[in-house]
């Protein structure tokens, strides 16, 4: 009866169209290991240009990081999340696109036809990764961390799910889907994320 129990609930969890709609859950605690992550700034993603963005790079800054899709109904999303980088980028916020085809199909580019979207058609700002696998067994190494500390109800369900690292590098909120880059409680989590003061410009 267990078992049938936790299979059901896996198959839930799995449904693409799911999104949540809220989160402030809180990181759990992880058992300790020798090759346990001391902070979600130990990950390295690959660029879109090939070139590799590790996120130690933003040590004392507060990073938004976005599994995106070039084909999704959320894809406008860019436009509030480009909005937000302008807002917030001179007080320590980075934000970090990470394209994946894992929900929906829905961005089978190569990394070059990314670049040129994202580029041309939204003049983003910030940082953007290639093509990266972000669910199940295969996915980055960052997302595996972020299902052991936030809990399998912080998974991204679709295209957008976003989370949040205050500026010394906890993983401290996520957003599902449907939240909005703009919206106030995404702001909110952002301004107590935020280093206290701006850090240097790079």
């Amino acid at each position: 009866m267990k078992k049938f129990l936790l299979l059901s609930l896996l198959s839930v969890c799995a449904l693409p169209g799911w999104v949540q709609a809220s989160s402030n859950v809180k990181p759990t605690a992880a058992q300790p290991s020798a090759d346990q992550p001391s902070s979600a700034l130990d990950f390295t993603f690959e660029g879109v240009d090939g070139k590799p963005i590790a996120l130690s790079g933003f040590k004392g800054r507060a990073v938004l990081i976005v599994n995106t899709a070039s084909e999704c109904g959320f894809t406008e999303q860019y436009k509030g999340l480009q909005a937000l980088w302008e807002t917030y980028k001179t007080r320590g916020l980075v934000v970090l696109a990470v394209p994946s085809n894992d929900f929906g199909e829905q961005e089978p580019g190569t990394n070059e036809e990314i670049r040129q979207f994202c580029t041309n058609v939204y003049g983003l700002g910030f940082p953007v990764a290639g093509k990266t696998v972000v669910k199940g067994e295969q996915a980055h190494p960052f997302y595996r961390y972020a299902a052991e500390t936030l809990g399998i109800k912080a998974l991204p369900r679709w295209n957008f799910h976003k989370y949040l690292i205050d500026a010394n590098g906890n993983l401290v909120d996520w957003f599902a889907s449907s939240t909005e880059p703009e919206a106030p409680r995404v702001k909110r989590a952002i301004e107590r994320a935020l280093p206290p003061s701006a850090p240097e410009p790079r």
